[in-house]
């Protein structure tokens, strides 16, 4: 018996040793030293709910909504619990599995077979049998180790993949909100452009019947009025669809959104703080791509594995009788016990073939891991130049505003004493319309590239988003067995 119980123990030690296929070891990346423009008042906002700094409720709101009716979210969580079932089914493969079962019958045989029943003889009987058994493939190679390993990598890159659909939804939600209120804004300008050029033109044409001035005045006027009237359901399309999109962005039907400040009335949010180098522990994508390459990684050792001997270990007990009152007796007890060997002798290349695919799709995994790497440092530096530029941009129309406001106000003045035709106001106040149409995009253009930074950079955000609607994340690798 000790000697049982020590092959036992070897068996089992042995189990936990070396492992066929290669160790994970994070490859090395090329991290940019800084970024192209550097901020000096970022702050290290990267883990606080930045939406909320716009300081508008509704927006808050719509947030909160998203988070937990929107159905892309709802497919990537389910898709998480599926690959946590995955992940325990895999692991289970490590352990020895046992079942139980029973069974009655009641048979008879032919009694003209080539082996005759004696006289005598029922041909008839019962049987009744219970059983237990129990088989356990050693895992000396560390076969189903690496498909754990490669099934937890794989539940952790799904994880991240649903915080990468967090991130884009949250920076999904707050831009459309903000692109309507910079629409409605449009819309107000061009609606109060509308009415005035109408007074305008009703003005002119009182004159022109008084013979004060020419029918071309009026012509020109007419025509202003019709080009701003013709913005208008330009605009309010662009409003429909745009509610439509983030109707659909919370979980609802497509229809209207309810507003709460105005574009001018939003606070643009801090300017995040963070390194090239950040970004690896930052973005969920990039943590994603690493597990995956994590997962492709443990795949080559369980393919590598098909090359060695299994070991198993089988025993059956049970009972067996053909009358029922006898099934638990002594004398019906029956059992077995195993060790089946398999040794691969020849498989025609299919074991190399796995191995060598195995390895391709590390190589595969491994540049798209670089790639993800290469385009956050893009999208971030992208996202920092575009919002430096996009403020100086606002600036400019903001002065160049204020000039044409002025500009239009001396045109006027002018064309009332008899200084200048018409032409000169026209231009002044359709340089003036434009111009501030282009104000609030440019606006819209600052505010969406500071979201875009955030969205970009990632960040502990992600998380205090997951616990808006007090949503359960999946357990982290610290809680995974």
């Amino acid at each position: 018996m000790r000697k049982r119980l020590l092959c036992c123990a070897l068996l089992i030690t042995a189990t936990g040793c070396a492992m066929v296929g290669p160790d994970y070891r994070r490859p090395a990346v090329d991290v940019p030293a800084a970024w192209r423009i550097e901020e000096k008042e970022a702050l290290d906002l990267a883990d606080t709910a930045w939406w909320e700094q716009f300081n508008d409720p509704v927006l808050n709101g719509l947030v909160r909504t998203a988070l937990s009716e929107n159905k892309d979210l709802m497919i990537a969580t389910a898709r998480v619990e599926e690959f946590f079932g995955r992940y325990f089914s895999t692991r289970g493969d490590q352990f020895p599995f046992a079942d139980a079962g029973a069974s009655a019958s009641r048979e008879r045989v032919t009694e003209v077979g080539p082996t005759p029943i004696p006289s005598g003889v029922d041909s008839t009987f019962d049987y009744y049998e219970a059983f237990m058994s129990a088989r356990w493939e050693i895992d000396f190679w560390g076969k189903y180790r690496r498909a754990s390993e490669a099934a937890r990598a794989e539940l952790f890159s799904t994880e991240e993949a649903r915080r990468t659909v967090v991130l884009t939804l949250v920076s999904a939600v707050a831009g459309a909100y903000v692109e309507i209120r910079a629409l409605d804004k449009q819309l107000e300008i061009t609606r109060r452009t509308v009415k005035t050029r109408l007074q305008t033109l009703d003005l002119f044409k009182i004159r022109l019947d008084r013979g004060i001035i020419p029918e071309i005045d009026v012509s020109q006027a007419e025509a202003e009025y019709e080009d701003a009237l013709a913005r208008v359901p330009e605009i309010e399309l662009a409003i429909a669809r745009t509610e439509n999109a983030l109707s659909i962005l919370t979980g609802r039907n497509p229809g209207p959104i309810p507003r709460g400040l105005t574009i001018d009335e939003l606070i643009p949010p801090a300017i995040p703080a963070g390194l090239p180098s950040d970004l690896l522990a930052r973005r969920p994508d990039i943590r994603a791509a690493e597990q995956a390459l994590i997962a492709a990684n443990a795949r080559i050792g369980v393919a590598k594995s098909l090359y060695f001997p299994t070991i198993s270990l089988t025993g059956d007990l049970g009972t067996a009788s053909a009358d029922l009152s006898d099934l638990f007796s002594g004398r019906s007890k029956v059992w077995n016990v195993g060790v089946p060997l398999t040794v691969p002798i020849f498989t025609a290349g299919r074991i190399g073939g796995e191995v060598k695919s195995a390895e391709a799709f590390r190589k595969q995994t491994l540049y798209d891991y670089l790639q993800t790497v290469q385009n956050a440092f893009r999208e971030v530096d992208d996202a920092l130049v575009n919002q430096k530029k996009s403020d100086q941009k606002l600036q400019s129309l903001v002065r160049q505003t204020r000039a044409l406001q002025n500009y239009a106000r001396l045109a006027i003045m002018r064309y009332n004493e008899g200084v200048t035709s018409y032409l000169e106001v026209l231009d002044a106040e359709r340089s003036l319309f434009n111009v501030e149409l282009s104000k609030i995009a440019g606006r819209n253009a600052m505010l969406q590239a500071l979201i875009d930074i955030y969205k970009s950079m990632g960040g502990g955000w992600v998380a205090t988003a997951e616990t808006v609607v007090n949503s359960q994340p999946v357990k982290s690798a610290g809680y995974i067995p």
